[in-house]
């Protein structure tokens, strides 16, 4: 499955403030290509329910629906596709898992791990943390706006920046050349999350001229 190059916003639930369902929704009404769902630290059994409740909303829309870090849940459920990291199971392995028609993505965090990823030739790989992130427990060295262009240089395939990104830097990471991004924290916790995607809409208009998200 090829994907888009220039797609802007790349959604990643995890935990947030409205449930998973209502994101999802959100996501989907404003035809965010992609949503992703990433829980750590829950039971297998609850990533699959969410997932499958995921499913319901994305099916037989343009939104599609990936899983982090699971592969056979993906599968099991018929998401668009899965995303893996670099101590998750390899990438033979995932697509055997998936089959050939899913999405895979490989999250890179050096030029070295982004030229390896990209010699596997997944749909997309993740660049990052641009910018220092609490999302994750043991994060990995930021990389800066100087090492995302590095590795946005390299990029062979699409590439997602990660890490950090709010609505006050996201101007600054688009006038450094990447495409697609990812908003976790700050959208995760609006208050208001749908106003949250018309800000960055905009912001991705004005810095990205005739690109909407």
């Amino acid at each position: 499955m090829k994907i888009n190059d220039n797609f802007g916003l790349y959604a990643v639930l995890t935990n947030p403030r409205y449930g998973y369902e209502h994101m999802t929704g959100l996501l989907v009404e404003h035809h965010i290509p992609f949503v992703q769902l990433r829980i750590k630290d829950a039971p297998e059994s609850a990533v699959e329910t969410t997932a499958r409740a995921m499913k319901k909303i994305t099916q037989g829309t343009s939104t599609k629906l990936i899983i982090n870090d699971y592969p056979h849940i993906a599968a099991e459920i018929g998401a668009d596709g899965v995303h893996i990291g670099q101590d998750d199971l390899s990438f033979k392995k995932t697509r055997k898992i998936v089959g050939p028609d899913a999405l895979i993505g490989i999250s890179t965090h050096s030029p070295e791990q982004t030229r390896n990823a990209c010699a596997l030739k997944p749909d997309y790989i993740g660049i990052g943390p641009v910018y220092a992130t609490p999302t994750k427990k043991n994060p990995d060295p930021v990389i800066g706006i100087d090492g995302m262009k590095a590795m946005l240089e390299i990029a062979t395939v699409p590439a997602v920046v990660i890490g950090g990104i709010d609505l006050t830097n996201l101007s600054e990471v688009l006038k450094s050349g990447a495409r697609n991004f990812c908003m976790v924290r700050q959208l995760m916790n609006a208050e208001k999350p749908g106003e949250v995607l018309g800000i960055i809409r905009e912001l991705l208009i004005s810095n990205s001229p005739g690109k909407s998200i």
